[in-house]
């Protein structure tokens, strides 16, 4: 890998993912919307976010509207942003793109892809602070994009 001042490092790693969209879910009464998901990383199901990979050329935010509706059958019109970050500053990793979607509203029933297997979890703030301080959220964009939403909340 070649830095900024010209050296070139063979000792660097760098991974090459796909960006994706992670959407943190609120329903009009404040309660959140979160999935149960196996996940193979860690093989084993795990509570996050409605979350997905961008397809080619498809934008962040349609790519978490799309994943959204896919996975719980919500929709929202009440989008923002909570940032476009990197996973890993050593790595890479891939690009996770994070929003908060309020008052969302139930359109139709899930349809996960086939090799999905996800619930649908509603869950009040607070039992969604304990599932996050309790670590049952595993995986760091899903962790951020929580703790960005609960700030963005209040704000």
């Amino acid at each position: 890998m070649q830095l900024p001042d010209g050296s070139v490092h063979d000792d660097y790693h760098h991974i090459v993912l796909p960006e994706f969209a992670v959407t943190v879910t609120v329903l009009t009464d404040g309660r959140f919307v979160m999935v149960r998901e196996y996940k193979p990383g860690p093989n084993a199901a795990l509570l996050g976010c409605p979350a997905g990979m961008l397809h080619d050329g498809e934008a962040p935010l349609a790519a978490a509207r799309r994943e959204l509706l896919e996975e719980t059958g919500y929709v929202s019109d009440d989008w923002h942003p909570l940032g476009s970050f990197v996973v890993d500053g050593g790595t890479g990793c891939g690009r996770a793109h994070l929003f908060l979607a309020r008052n969302v509203v139930r359109q139709t029933t899930p349809r996960p892809d086939a090799t999905e297997e996800i619930d649908v979890v509603v869950m009040t703030e607070a039992e969604l602070r304990a599932a996050l301080a309790a670590g049952e959220v595993k995986t760091l964009p899903a962790a951020c994009a929580i703790g960005l939403a609960l700030v963005a909340l209040r704000g």
